[in-house]
């Protein structure tokens, strides 16, 4: 695993450059899941509830969304915001569904659809 740990040079709060070590997460969660300390015990439970979850919104794709809610209401979002956002995920994947039908391959072909559209839209709502 260390072969995917890497070095970064960062700012270290005595304001010299330093190297750290850095890793993607997947990288972090598994080494985590290695530490034999019973202190990261907290952190593996947290992990396989989230992995759990995602299996269970991989077998009910409505159970993401009844989650994205919720976790919008405890954020303090209106019910009008909330509704908007789902609507606005919906949309979005129509949108992205007529692009790979229409063979646009995703990654930078989206990208770059996606800010041609957002430049479209947003450039006629300031006129």
């Amino acid at each position: 695993m260390s072969e995917k740990i890497g070095q970064l040079k960062l700012l270290a709060p005595d304001c010299k450059m330093r190297q750290t070590d850095i890793a993607d997460t997947e990288t972090l969660f598994r080494l985590i899941q290695s530490i034999p300390s019973p202190k990261a015990e907290p952190i593996k439970l947290w992990l396989a509830k989230i992995g759990y979850e995602r299996l269970e919104e991989i077998q009910d794709p409505e159970i993401t969304i009844e989650r994205a809610v919720e976790y919008y209401q405890k954020k303090g979002y209106s019910e009008s915001w909330i509704n908007q956002r789902v609507k606005s995920i919906e949309v979005r994947k129509e949108l992205t569904d007529e692009w790979k039908y229409r063979g646009v391959k995703e990654g930078l072909e989206f990208a770059i659809l996606t800010d041609e559209t957002s430049m479209l839209v947003f450039s006629h709502t300031r006129e």
